[in-house]
This record gives structure tokens, C-alpha cells and sequence, in this order.
């Protein structure tokens, strides 16, 4: 399984990712093991997360949820969208 997530850092900004393991790929930002953006904003919370089918289908969501607006990932999170 592919999945998309959101997570929010404790500056208060959305951070958006891919990964096959969700829970992993936190643990990783937390460590600051994974994307640079979050190194320095930690610790970061899990907001929302989507599966998909497949890589691709993975992906193609994540470009189109970090186009959208903070108010549009904040719908996204709040189950409004």
C-alpha cells in the first residue's frame, strides 16, 4: 500500500509526503532522518493520511495536495473536502 500524508510541524506549517509505512516515515521526521524541511521544525504530528493503489496514483495525489492552499489542506484534514 502507498500512502499520502500530512503532517503539521511545531512551527504550525503543513508539511506533505509519500511512504509505504506511515508510522515509520514519522518516526523518521522525528529523528530528523527524513525530508530537510522538517529537520528543523520538530517535533512534527501526523494530520492526515490517504492510501492509494499505487505508486503513481501516490504521487500524482501528492503534487496535487501541496498545491492547495493552507486553508484547502486544512478542509483536507478536518474531513471537509
Amino acid at each position: 500500500m502507498h500512502y499520502v500524508y500530512i503532517v503539521e510541524c511545531v512551527d504550525g506549517t503543513y508539511y506533505t509526503g509519500y511512504t509505504t509505512e506511515v508510522k515509520r516515515r514519522i518516526k523518521e521526521h522525528n529523528q530528523g532522518e527524513a525530508a530537510k524541511y522538517t529537520r528543523g521544525r520538530r517535533p512534527v504530528e501526523l494530520k492526515y493520511q490517504e492510501s492509494c493503489a499505487s505508486r503513481s496514483q501516490a504521487l500524482k495525489r501528492e503534487c496535487e495536495i501541496k498545491k492547495l492552499s493552507r486553508a484547502g489542506k486544512e478542509r483536507l484534514i478536518g474531513g471537509k473536502n
